[in-house]
């Protein structure tokens, strides 16, 4: 078995992974911006602000990442209504929809994750903080939320994990990822051991730099949630 293809596509592979990693980074960045406010009502007791929240994170986490891509980078092209209209240039891009479909599947996790973090705040701070008159909004702000992040490090961790496996599918819709880059290269030598295994290598290496990093904002900003000895 050769691996000379495979030193020789390195830059490939790197240039894949750079593709990943934006990716990566644009998906969460939007999916956590929305994620937050969405979480505030998804905890919220109003059956008017979590009914729709619950709703639009029901069908989100209850149907395939794959089918989501495909509805936005192949299914919307078949209205003449979205071809005619000014966002058609975004959503005829694969890497548009590539990094929508997986903002807004992130968004539907990451959700529930921090609704559910909102949820196991004590509450002695809420009541705290009620008891000092100070507003619901100011008291989401400086109390629930900071309070709620730093419990939902651990689960969003694995949920950053999971996004960067998922954005292999990025290269069904053309774009050259680390997984595209792969898929090349066994394409044109007919490697595909040496394609993958090197491609699955990238992803680790990925992964251990993630999992490392969130191992040491967790040791920051969840010390005082560990049990005392």
């Amino acid at each position: 078995m050769s691996f000379d293809a495979i030193v020789d596509n390195l830059p490939l592979y790197l240039s894949g992974a750079w593709t990943t990693l934006r990716l990566l980074a644009m998906s969460l960045a939007l999916g956590l911006l929305v994620a937050i406010p969405l979480g505030v009502m998804r905890a919220s007791s109003r059956r008017r602000w979590w009914l729709p929240v619950w709703c639009f994170t029901f069908v989100v986490r209850g149907t395939p990442l794959l089918v989501q891509l495909f509805l936005l980078y192949y299914g919307l092209a078949q209205f003449e209504a979205v071809r005619a209209s000014l966002l058609w240039p975004l959503l005829s891009s694969a890497w548009f929809c590539a990094m929508a479909a997986f903002a807004i599947n992130t968004c539907a996790y990451t959700t529930e994750i921090i609704a559910g973090a909102i949820r196991a705040t004590p509450a002695g701070e809420v009541d705290a903080a009620r008891s000092v008159g100070m507003p619901w909004a100011l008291m989401v702000r400086r109390i629930l939320l900071p309070s709620a992040l730093r419990r939902a490090l651990p689960a969003y961790g694995n949920e950053v994990v999971l996004m960067l496996h998922a954005t292999s599918l990025a290269s069904i819709v053309t774009l050259l990822d680390l997984t595209g880059a792969a898929r090349d290269v066994n394409s044109r030598f007919f490697l595909p051991f040496p394609a993958f295994i090197t491609a699955a290598l990238f992803y680790l290496a990925i992964t251990f730099v993630l999992v490392a990093l969130f191992r040491r904002a967790e040791a920051r900003w969840t010390r005082h949630l560990r049990p005392r000895s």
